[in-house]
Order: C-alpha cells, then structure tokens, then sequence
C-alpha cells in the first residue's frame, strides 16, 4: 500500500496499522523466506539498534527451532521412503 492509500484506510476503519508479531507467521513461511528471515535477523542482532537487537533476539530461535523442525521431518519422510525402497527391492529380488 501507499501512503495515499493507507491514509484512507485509515479514514474509513479509525484504524491505524497493526502491528504483527512475526513470530506468530514463522510457522506459515516458506523454507526459503524462513532463511531470508534468520539471516536477516542475524544481521540486525549483530548490527541493528537497540530495538533492532531485542527483536532479533526474540525470533532468531523462534525460526531456528521451525527449521531444525522441518528438517527432521523431512528426514524422516526420506527415512520412511528409503525403507519401501528398499523392502520393494528385496521383494523383487526374491521373486
């Protein structure tokens, strides 16, 4: 949105912006956009302001934890399909 769009929004609802904790979308990102996000909070905990810092701080495990979580997952999917892969082999060359 624009300015000029914003302001009438803004007219219309009495409202101003909200403000969203990004923690709360952590887990509705993509992998990609997840790694974006951690590395910039990387950067602004080492180079932000105070606020910058603080904020940082707070999500930086919050998406950490996410990813190490997906990645188990997947693990375990590949695990699983590595399994029935291999049982399919055996039983082929059985027969």
């Amino acid at each position: 949105m624009n300015r000029e769009t914003e302001k009438a929004a803004r007219e219309q609802t009495n409202a101003g912006p909200q403000i969203v904790d990004l923690r709360d979308r952590v887990p509705q990102m993509a992998d990609d956009a997840l790694n974006t996000l951690l590395a910039n909070a990387r950067r602004l905990a080492e180079t932000g302001s105070k606020i910058q810092r603080g904020g940082a701080a707070d999500l930086i495990p919050v998406i950490e934890a996410q990813l190490a979580e997906r990645a188990a997952a997947k693990a375990a999917v590949m695990a699983a399909k590595k399994a029935s892969v291999k049982k399919a082999k055996a039983k082929v060359s059985a027969e």
